[in-house]
């Protein structure tokens, strides 16, 4: 699963940056490239909750594969893209299925116990990091070999094939729902280690599934169930850590909405160097990942406290970013954001899956990354107002933004704390 994670991000990352120039060189214009862009975002926006939620139903294994080889066909589609048209097309299946790296969290949530998914979910987000660090080098590479665009396109679609056989590959044990709160008992106690393939025979790769036979139900039959899923979620009493997470995306996405341009602005420094300092910041991230595990040991395993006070840390060092006197101060905050929001993002990941319930980790992942989603909607419209005021406007918007998720954390300490489910409605 890390493989894949490493694999997928890397091939998504070597054509991502590519794109925007490609489709001017098909002889679009900004503002319909800006449009397509914005599609594809809103078809991430409705599809992640939807495909989270069918991954519950009909398994881990063959929505994964699902998501991956029409992941595949989108990038082989966009190989293929001689044309503006044919650009916009290649990006749909894309935009619908592109939620492997989050049905893999949810896989994973199946196999680990409760103490054990920070640690993992840490690992995995480290290995996704990599894959995103080293992508857009081979990619920038290969663009500048003749029709590079498009080799690099069929390169990141073999890469997703190559996934799709590992995946098939795994030691899948696919269990009925009967089995499923009997081992939902029991998983507590189980531990992730080096004998995963052992724990793939032994325990329900699909903790959601609720028969094998589901992938076989009509479509509208899952539909109709998935929809009641969702429905759960959205009665449940889940709203404040989804707003808490919805803060906080958009106080970071606001720090680096105008970072490079704030930077030259405030300081006189140029693009490359803030390049440089967020591919610091990235690597950084990394290292966090492979930290967690000391983190939460120290925490004695208490998710609340770890998210608090990452939380708590970002705040401040957004703020000493808004107001720094020189560029060191802002390197400072950096280099410590980069912890503090490494952990915050696996922490609150671990936070929905504990009072949600790993019954419904699928949707509840979806449903997360939706609302991020929504964050990536709404923080550059903020951005560009509180820009309008002064270049620190931005992280300054993201510090209040802060503080309120702080303080709904604290009003909801003692659900935080507890390890209780909470109660999905009309399931």
């Amino acid at each position: 699963i890390f493989l894949t994670s490493f694999q997928d991000l890397f091939g998504v990352s070597m054509v991502v940056p590519l794109m925007n120039l490609h489709i001017k060189s098909l002889g679009a214009s900004h503002t319909v490239a800006g449009i397509i862009g914005s599609l594809y975002g809103i078809m991430q926006l409705f599809s992640s909750t939807f495909v989270g939620c069918w991954s519950d139903i009909v398994g881990r294994r063959y929505s994964l594969l699902a998501c991956i080889l029409l992941s595949a066909l989108g990038y082989f589609l966009l190989g293929t893209s001689t044309t503006v048209f044919l650009f916009a097309i290649s990006r749909v299946p894309v935009g619908i299925f592109k939620h492997t790296l989050s049905i893999s969290k949810a896989l994973l949530s199946d196999l680990v116990s409760e103490r054990d998914r920070p640690l993992v979910m840490g690992r995995f987000n480290a290995a996704s990091s990599v894959g995103f660090i080293l992508g857009p080098v081979v990619g920038g590479y290969l663009t500048e070999l003749e029709d590079g665009f498009y080799l690099t396109s069929f390169i990141c679609a073999s890469i997703f094939l190559l996934n799709a056989g590992l995946v098939w590959m795994l030691p899948w044990n696919e269990e009925n729902a009967g089995n499923r709160e009997h081992q939902q008992g029991n998983k507590g106690t189980d531990c992730f280690s080096a004998k995963a393939n052992r724990d793939l025979h032994s325990k329900s790769a699909t903790n959601g599934a609720v028969t094998s036979n589901s992938l076989f139900q009509s479509p509208w039959v899952q539909v109709a169930t998935v929809l009641k899923r969702i429905k759960g979620i959205a009665c449940s009493d889940l709203w404040d850590i989804f707003l808490v997470r919805l803060l906080m995306s958009v106080a970071i996405l606001l720090y680096y909405s105008n970072f490079s341009l704030a930077l030259d602005e405030r300081f006189g420094v140029k693009p490359l160097f803030a390049g440089y300092l967020m591919s610091y910041s990235s690597a950084l991230g990394v290292l966090a990942g492979c930290l967690l595990g000391p983190i939460t040991r120290l925490y004695q395993h208490n998710t609340y406290r770890i998210l608090l006070h990452s939380s708590t840390l970002t705040c401040m060092l957004i703020l000493l970013y808004a107001s720094a006197l020189s560029i060191w101060m802002v390197v400072l905050s950096s280099t410590f954001l980069a912890f503090s929001t490494t952990i915050g993002r696996t922490c609150i990941i671990d936070l929905e899956l504990t009072i949600g319930g790993n019954e419904a980790s699928g949707t509840l992942l979806g449903v997360g990354q939706s609302v991020t989603s929504v964050g990536r909607i709404v923080a550059p419209l903020l951005s560009g107002v509180a820009q309008e005021f002064s270049p620190c406007g931005p992280p300054s918007l993201g510090v209040g933004l802060a503080l309120v998720a702080i303080l709904i954390m604290n009003a909801n300490k003692q659900k935080y704390c507890s390890h209780g489910n909470v109660k999905l409605k009309n399931q």
